[in-house]
């Protein structure tokens, strides 16, 4: 797959080059009729402009490349931009400019929104972030995503934008809303527990294929829950990795005969504190 980078440095940046040049050079050019992948990386002080700068000129271009099929907006590392520093926008006109989109991720969630949430084509929906805004999440749960089948969020912690709670997450987990949906990422939750219980026997999980609930605060409490469950057993593949699960725990997953991943394992503090992995 065609793939392509669009980064402006500080340096760059302070020379006066900004990403809705880069973008229009891009279209300029031959290969931007065959490309299929598009990456937004830092756009120049994203802690203080949003995708507002360049955004305009993407959606104007959008005719330009016919080919796309992947687009990820704020794909920086933390020397670049720390995630819950990120500014986002409205992003809703770029599904929009796109039809033919079937891949859309991004990252961080400061001033993001994604309603309306609709799109003919999308099949994979990635949010890395933080904290994931309550309001953000109740445009995805209220989605019009009919070919979805990969969802993918960040849930984070409240300090950095999580401002909802497992009732906000509950409706993701009933069976229809998605009708298509095989992998489903719960991810990076300081609620990490209460998801595991209520997604051990959510009815959704009879038509996954891939449960992914990593980088969150998973003890043996939420393990116990999903090792009962038989809905559980029926996943090609569970991704615990990054957690707070004991040895003892860690045991009974390597015999119980499941594709899991519980790498990554975390020891909690004296004051017995349990920190996602991205929160910051």
């Amino acid at each position: 797959m065609q793939e392509v980078k669009l980064t402006v440095s500080f340096d760059d940046y302070e020379n006066g080059i900004r990403m809705e040049n880069l973008i229009r050079e891009l279209a300029a050019k031959p290969e931007a009729g065959t490309l299929e992948s598009l990456v937004i990386g830092d756009w120049g002080q994203a802690y203080e402009s949003s995708p507002d700068e360049f955004m305009n000129v993407l959606i104007e271009l959008a005719p330009s490349f016919p080919s796309l099929k992947k687009l990820f907006i704020g794909d920086m590392g933390f020397e670049e931009c720390e995630v819950s520093w990120i500014i986002q926008t409205d992003l809703t006109p770029l599904l929009k400019a796109f039809p033919e989109l079937k891949s859309f991720t991004v990252k961080g969630s400061s001033g993001l929104s994604l309603e309306p949430l609709q799109h003919a084509k999308l099949e994979e929906l990635v949010i890395i972030c933080g904290g994931l805004p309550q309001e953000v999440l109740a445009s995805i749960t209220n989605a019009q995503l009919p070919e979805l089948r990969k969802l993918e969020l960040y849930l984070g912690i409240d300090d950095y934008g999580f401002d909802g709670s497992l009732e906000d997450v509950l409706p993701l987990l009933e069976q229809g809303r998605f009708p298509k949906l095989v992998y489903l990422g719960l991810k990076d939750s300081e609620i990490q527990d209460d998801i595991a219980k209520a997604v051990a026997q959510a009815p959704i999980v009879d038509q996954l294929e891939v449960l992914d609930l990593s980088q969150g605060t998973l003890s043996d409490e939420g393990a116990e829950a999903l090792l009962a469950s038989d809905k559980i057993k029926k996943l090609k593949y569970l991704d615990l990795s990054y957690h707070y699960m004991t040895d003892e725990m860690l045991i009974r997953w390597k015999r119980s005969g499941l594709s899991v991943d519980v790498s990554d394992q975390q020891q909690s503090d004296e004051d017995d504190w349990r920190y996602p992995s991205l929160t910051e």
